[in-house]
C-alpha cells in the first residue's frame, strides 16, 4: 500500500477507501442467452504471468465471459465453454488463433460447431516465417500474397486467393524442392509437402523462401 501512496500521490488511507468502495461492489459479468453465435476466442498476455483470455460474442457484439489466468489451459477453457453452453449460449461457429489447448477444448466440448483460423493470426505467423524483408523473387511475391488475406470476405475472394496461391507454388515448386534437398539431402515431392506443412519447420522454411 506504501508503494502504492509513493507512486499514486494518494494518501494510504485514501487507497484504502477506494479499494473498500471497489470491493464492496465488484463488477458482475452478465451472459446474454443467444442463438447461432459467432464466438470470438482469444488470449492476450500482459506480462509472462497474467492472461486474459476473452469470449466474445460477435452476433451481438458483446464480451459474454473473460477469464484472468497464467496461460490458455484446457482445464480452464473447457469449463468456461461448458459454462457458455449451460448459461443458453447456442455456439454455431468459433473463431480463433488456433492454440492448442483452445482446439482440444472445443473438440471435447462443441466438436460439432464450424471451426475456423483468424485470419489476422495467420497472416502475422506468415509475415514472421517471411521475415519483414525477404530477398528471393519467390519470398517478395509469397509475402504481397499473404498481405491480402484479411481481405477475404466471400467465397469468391476465398478462392481467388487459392488460384494465387497455386499459382505461385507451380512457379517456385522446382525451386523450393531443390533447396530442400540441398540442405537436408532427402529427394521427393512428398518429403517437401511434409516439411512445407509442419510447424516445426517454419524457421527452415523461411530461410528457404528467404
Amino acid at each position: 500500500m506504501e508503494v502504492i501512496s509513493e507512486m499514486s500521490g494518494y494518501s494510504t488511507r485514501t487507497l484504502k477507501r477506494f479499494f473498500h468502495i471497489y470491493l464492496s461492489s465488484p463488477p458482475r459479468l452478465s451472459v446474454f442467452p443467444s442463438e447461432k453465435v459467432n464466438l470470438l476466442i482469444d488470449g492476450t498476455y500482459f506480462g509472462k504471468d497474467l492472461c486474459l483470455i476473452v469470449y466474445r460474442d460477435n452476433t451481438i457484439k458483446f464480451t459474454q465471459l473473460y477469464r484472468l489466468s497464467n496461460g490458455e489451459k484446457y482445464v480452464e477453457m473447457k469449463e468456461d465453454l461448458e459454462n457458455l453452453l449451460a448459461l443458453g449460449v447456442q455456439i454455431e461457429s468459433i473463431t480463433c488463433d488456433g492454440h492448442p489447448s483452445l482446439l482440444k477444448a472445443i473438440n471435447k466440448v462443441c466438436k460439432d460447431i464450424q471451426l475456423q483460423r483468424c485470419l489476422i493470426h495467420i497472416q502475422r505467423m506468415c509475415r514472421i516465417w517471411l521475415s519483414s524483408r525477404p530477398k528471393s523473387e519467390a519470398g517478395i511475391e509469397l509475402r504481397k500474397i499473404i498481405s491480402t488475406v484479411h481481405l477475404i470476405q466471400t467465397e469468391v475472394d476465398k478462392q481467388n486467393w487459392i488460384i494465387n496461391l497455386i499459382d505461385w507454388h507451380k512457379r517456385y515448386e522446382n525451386t523450393l524442392i531443390r533447396k530442400l534437398n540441398e540442405e537436408t539431402g532427402r529427394y521427393g515431392h512428398h518429403k517437401w509437402t511434409r516439411h512445407y506443412r509442419d510447424k516445426r519447420h517454419a524457421k527452415f522454411i523461411s530461410s528457404i523462401i528467404q
